[in-house]
Formats: structure tokens, sequence, C-alpha cells
């Protein structure tokens, strides 16, 4: 092995001189032994690796008010005492012997405040708790008695299920990796041109010389506006919402890697002019903001769902159907690495195995209408899935309610039955019947005019409503009543169990 000697520590001459050989030297040393251990070390864990516990990293995203905290304390709670799981195989079966809390892997990465979430869901007078607003982390680990052929060849063994909840927001961002700035300002202003949302910033656009020299108060206010179009879009139901930091910034507010917005205009602008530094941001953005998330979250999950209110998606009109369809597709080409020659190597052979998209808050729907909403989720997601189903991850779609809040009734009305559900509103606190309309049983009668652009539907009126969580009452054993989150848990873990 060659050892390069510093020009400084090259020669002797004189008491300095040979300090600095020494300490040169030294380095080198220290350098080595370094490596040396991290060597021995890769190989320990190498050679220990088939006898470690094994762990399953499951990922929890989906857009915003799909879900995901809700999900994750009622798949914790129902994973730990079991009464309500009878799809999910090995706990029906017994395989599962226990299961209990650990401290997570990974220190730096902030717990999910389970016990928290579950106490204000079970409380006397529930509610739901806050919804994710950072990446977050908790470990179940499960004793488990093989079954079958192997029963007798080994006892229990203890599975580790490292779950990760992550903003849906977030993942939208993959997608500007492969986009310049041009083009990705080019596409965000064509899109929210006729938005109400965004005339406000459209205004103070107008307004704006893109080629003028910076002026840091007006990128400032450029990208305040934009932010607040972001946060109203987001409310009215719009998926499309990147990027996705400028929500949900954390300690990044306020810094210039959040202070850019779309600007028209390209090529030939000035090197000191807004557009320039709006451009330079951006991609700052995609190298500090998006890149280190995929690479130190997203590429060590190997079982993900994603959570989609399609109810509200539909509620909101045709064109949002469109937008979450495109939301979702851009989501799960993130399945697909090799798209990107960056995701490539940074998946470096891995690849999600699984992946379920769940279409949430089946509960404000009577059962005889769930096969309609999951063939609706099928037909909405089917490029994603595509997608996903081409690199090689088994993929499935239902309809679920991680937690139930109302019950099944058929009333009389106009001289006929209706099937409704019934529940407590959120807010005002009384008890209603609700029916949300006849979901058709041809997706196509609500993906075609949404594909169209239709300002509404023609022959339907679609609505949700906000119910509280119900007060529960627990058996021993028996986790929160859900709607198909045992079927869902076998999709996901069912084989690993």
């Amino acid at each position: 092995m060659a050892l390069h000697i510093p020009p400084r520590a090259a020669y002797l001459g004189s008491n300095r001189q040979n300090k600095g050989l020494h300490l040169a030297i030294s380095d080198i040393a220290d350098s080595l032994l370094g490596g040396l251990s991290r060597g021995v070390g890769t190989v320990t864990d190498t050679l220990a690796a088939p006898f470690a516990d094994p762990v399953i990293r499951l990922g929890v995203t989906g857009l915003s008010r799909a879900g995901k905290t809700v999900f994750i304390t009622s798949l914790v709670a129902n994973l730990m005492d079991r009464g309500r799981m009878p799809q999910l195989v090995a706990a029906a079966n017994g395989s599962i012997r226990s299961a209990w809390l650990q401290p997570q892997p990974d220190d730096t990465v902030p717990r999910f405040d389970y016990e928290t979430h579950l106490a204000r869901l079970t409380a006397p007078q529930p509610s739901w708790p806050e919804g994710t607003r950072r990446v977050s982390e908790l470990r179940l680990s499960l004793r488990v008695q093989p079954t079958g052929f192997l029963a007798g060849l080994s006892g229990p063994r203890t599975l580790h299920l490292d779950i990760v909840d992550y903003p849906g927001e977030w993942l939208l961002d993959l997608g500007l990796l492969d986009k310049s700035y041009a083009a990705w300002a080019t596409d965000t202003l064509a899109r929210i041109a006729d938005r109400p949302e965004a005339a406000a910033f459209l205004a103070l656009l107008a307004a704006t010389d893109p080629a003028a020299d910076l002026d840091e108060p007006g990128a400032q206010a450029l990208a305040a506006a934009f932010t607040a179009y972001l946060t109203a879009a987001r409310a009215a139901g719009w998926s499309d919402c990147t990027p996705g930091r400028f929500l949900l910034p954390g300690d990044m507010a306020g810094s210039p890697v959040l202070t850019f917005a779309p600007l028209p205009g390209a090529g030939s602008m000035p090197r000191r002019s807004l557009w320039r530094e709006c451009e330079r941001r951006f991609e700052s953005y995609k190298r500090n903001v998006v890149r280190p998330f995929f690479r130190d979250h997203f590429a060590r999950v190997d079982r993900q769902i994603v959570l989609v209110d399609v109810l509200g998606a539909i509620h909101d009109g045709p064109r949002a159907v469109e937008d979450l369809r495109r939301a979702m597709a851009d989501i799960l080409a993130a399945f697909r690495p090799g798209r990107n020659a960056w995701l490539t190597r940074l998946f470096a052979g891995r690849r999600v195995e699984r992946i379920l998209f769940a279409a949430t808050k089946a509960d404000h729907l009577h059962h005889s209408q769930h096969p309609q909403l999951a063939a609706i989720t099928e037909a909405l997601l089917r490029e994603a899935r595509d997608r996903a189903d081409f690199s090689g991850a088994r993929t499935g779609a239902m309809a679920i309610a991680a937690l139930r809040t109302t019950v099944e009734e058929t009333v009389t009305h106009e001289g006929r039955p209706l099937d409704v559900v019934r529940g407590q509103l959120l807010g005002s606190g009384r008890q209603a019947a609700f029916y949300p309309g006849a979901l058709p049983t041809d997706p196509a009668h609500l993906l075609s005019p949404a594909r169209e652009g239709a300002a509404g539907w023609l022959d339907a009126d679609y609505k949700v409503m906000d119910f509280a969580p119900a007060r529960l009452t627990l058996r021993p054993g028996d986790g929160p009543p859900h709607i198909r989150l045992d079927k869902a848990a076998e999709f996901l873990l069912g084989d690993r169990l």
C-alpha cells in the first residue's frame, strides 16, 4: 500500500519539522486504524446479520387529512391487543405470543408519540390527535411462534416492526428531482392560473420583474404569498402542493432554502436577478432538503402503505379527483428508482416489497358501498400501481377505517330503505345520520369527467361529514374498533409473521 506524506512533513530539518512529520504520520496511522476498525465492524455486522432479530420497516404516508396518525396508533394498539384482528392470520391462530414497545434504533429521529395519541382517542371525551408534521418512528417487537413444518424445529422468535411516519407532502417532492427550476415554475404557474386560492400570489407576481436585481424583502414577500397559496390549496382539497416543506417547514422556517417562488421566464436572465436567485435556491432545496430525506428515511423502507382520502377528493369535485390521481402517480414514481439515476444509486438494489393503497374513512359509508370505494381507489391509482408493479413490488388496494366512528342503520327515505351511517358530528357534538350519495359501480363514471376537467358532477351530489371519534368501551384484549385494519396488516406483514 502506498502512503502519501504531506509535503510539509516530507523532510526533516528542525524540531518543528520533526514534530510536523510525527503529526502527519500519526494522522495517517489513525486513518488506517479507523478504516481497519470500520472494516472489522462491517465484517462483524455481516456475520451477525443472519443471527440478529429480523426487522420490518413499514413506511406510512399519505396526503393531508388521510389519517396517518390515527392509522399508526390504532395499528399498534390492535397488534398489542389482538382481539379485533381475525383476518391477521398470525393473530387468529395464536402465532403472535406477545407484543411490546421498545426504544427505536435511531436516536436522531423523533419518537412517534403513541401513548399521547392513544390517550386522546380513548379519553372519556375523545378527540382527534394532531396530524403528521415531521418524520417520526416507533418500534414494536413481536414474539412469534412459527407454525406448520417449522413449528417443531424452532422456538419463538422476535420480530421488530419499525414504523416510519412521514408527511406525504414531502414524498411529493421526489418529482422535483427530475425537474429544472424553469420547468417546475412553468408547470406550477400553468396549473394554478385559474385557482381562486392563488389570486393574491398571482397579483403580486404580476407586479414583479423576474429580471430585476434580487431584492431580499421582495423575494420573502413572494415566498410568503406562495406559501399562503399552498396552505389554502391544501385546505381546499388540492393535492399537488409542492414544495412540501413550505407547508411543514419545521426549523427551516425563514431560511433561504424556503424563500423562493415560481417565476415566469428563463434562459437570458441576468446573473444577479431575482429569477436566477430563485433558481439557485430551488436547486439548493433539492440538494439539501429533498435528497437527505430520501437517503436517510425513504430508501430504507421494506413495506409501504399509502393512505388516500378518496371520499374527500370526490366531495371536492372532478378537478380534485384528477389532481389526486396525478399526485399519487408522482408519489409512486419513488418506488421505481430506475427513472432517476440518483435514486437508482441510492436504492442500490433494494426495493419496497409490498405497497398498499388504502382509501380511508370507510366508516363514513355503509358497508354496502365499500366495494365501490375500493374499485374507485383501484382505478384512481391505476397509473401509480402500474409503475410500482413494474418495479416488482406486490401492490393492493382496499377501503379501511383505522378507527370506526359510526354505526350503520337503514332508514326510510321517500318511501324507500336507505343505508346510512350514524355518528357524532365534530364541533356540534350532536348525533346525525348521514348518506354521502351513491357511489357508481363503474369507476369510469367518476374518472372520465375528472380527466376531462369537468367543473362538477353532472348527475350526482357527493358529500362528506366530519365525525368526532366515538367514546370507546374496550374489553380486555381488544384494540380500538376498525374496518379491515386486520386485512391491511395481513397484506403488509402476514408473510413475515
